[in-house]
C-alpha cells in the first residue's frame, strides 16, 4: 500500500488518513521514502501502531536518527520523545538524494545544521556529541555551496548525507533550546516551511545565545572557519541563495506578538534565560532579514 499525503508539521488529520491505509492494507511495516515530513508521517503512524520503520531519507533532515515526534494539531505544534519512534532501519543511497533541487538542499542542511548547533549548549550535552556536532556542521559548511555548484556531484552529496547523519544522532541524543522552540512554533502557527524557518531563525537564536555559551559558538565558529558563529550561519545562508527574512515566507508581520507568548508560555530549556523584549527583537531581524545581533 502506498500513502502519498504526507505535508509538513505531520497534522494528526494526515496521520489519520494515513493509519486508515495501514489497516485496510493490513500493513506489517513502514517504509518511509522522502524528507522529514514523510519521516514525521512514519514516525505518527509507528507511535501508534508500533510498526517497525525502514527510512530511506532523500533530505538532510536528520530526523531518521530520532526518537522525536513534532505534530501539529489546530495550529499548535507539539513535540515528544519516545523510543517508539525511532526507526529500526535507515538506509542511505547517495543516488536518492542527487535529485534533489540545489535549493531545496540548501535549506535542508542548514536545518540540519541547527540540530548540531543547539546540541552544542545543550542542558545534557557530552563531549562525543559535540566532537559529532562540529564535524557534522564543518561537513554540511563544505559541501552545501558545492552542492549549489554541482548538484549531482557524488561525493559532495555523500560527504552532505554524512554531515546530516552526525547532526541527526546529535539531536536524537540531547535536547533541544530556544531555536528548536521558535521554529516550532513559528511552524506550527503559520504553516512555514520547515527548513526554510530554521536556515532563517538559527543565525539569530545562535546570537542571542552567544553570551551564554561561548564555548559553544566558538566550536560553530571554528567549524564555519569564522570569528563569529551567528555571521558564519548568516552569511553561509546568503551564500547558498537562501531567504533570509520570515516575511519572505510568508510569517505576518502582526504575528511576532503571538510567537513571543507562545515561546515564553511553554518554553525548551536554554543557556540564556528568555526575555520577552529580546525574543521579541530577534524575531523582528529575523523577519525583516537584518543580521543577527548579539545582546
Amino acid at each position: 500500500g502506498v500513502f502519498a499525503g504526507a505535508v509538513m508539521h505531520t497534522p494528526v488529520a494526515v496521520t489519520e488518513e494515513a493509519l486508515r491505509v495501514v489497516e485496510e492494507r493490513g500493513a506489517d511495516a513502514v517504509v518511509a521514502v522522502g524528507g522529514g515530513s514523510t519521516t514525521g508521517l512514519g514516525k505518527a503512524i509507528a507511535l501508534r501502531t508500533d510498526l517497525p520503520q525502514i527510512v530511506l531519507p532523500t533530505t538532510y533532515a536528520g530526523s531518521e536518527m530520532t526518537p522525536i515526534l513534532g505534530e501539529t494539531r489546530d495550529g499548535a505544534k507539539t513535540t515528544l520523545r519516545d523510543r517508539r519512534v525511532l526507526p529500526e532501519v535507515v538506509i542511505y543511497d547517495v543516488d536518492l538524494t542527487l535529485g534533489l533541487p540545489a535549493d531545496i538542499s540548501a535549506a535542508s542542511g542548514m536545518n540540519a545544521i541547527a540540530h548540531a548547533v543547539e546540541a552544542l549548549y545543550a542542558r545534557d550535552r557530552n563531549p562525543l556529541i559535540s566532537l559529532a556536532a562540529e564535524e557534522g556542521i564543518a561537513a554540511l559548511a563544505r559541501a552545501l555551496p558545492r552542492i549549489t555548484r554541482a548538484p549531482r556531484d557524488r561525493e559532495v552529496r555523500s560527504e552532505a548525507l554524512c554531515g546530516a547523519w552526525l547532526c541527526g544522532v546529535c539531536l536524537g541524543t540531547v535536547g533541544m533550546a530556544l531555536h528548536h522552540k521558535l521554529c516550532h512554533v513559528l511552524g506550527g502557527s503559520f504553516g512555514l516551511p520547515h527548513a526554510e524557518t530554521h536556515a532563517i531563525v538559527l543565525p539569530h537564536a545562535a546570537a542571542y545565545n552567544a553570551p551564554a555559551a561561548p564555548a559553544a559558538m566558538a566550536r560553530v565558529a571554528r567549524a564555519l572557519g569564522t570569528d563569529d558563529a551567528a555571521r558564519g550561519l548568516f552569511d553561509l545562508a546568503g551564500r547558498l541563495g537562501l531567504k533570509r527574512a520570515l516575511r519572505d515566507i510568508g510569517m505576518p508581520a502582526d504575528g511576532i506578538g503571538e510567537v513571543v507568548e507562545r515561546t515564553v508560555a511553554d518554553p525548551y530549556w536554554n543557556p540564556r534565560p528568555l526575555e520577552r523584549a529580546a525574543i521579541r527583537d530577534l524575531l523582528a531581524r529575523a523577519w525583516s532579514g537584518e543580521p543577527p545581533r548579539s545582546a
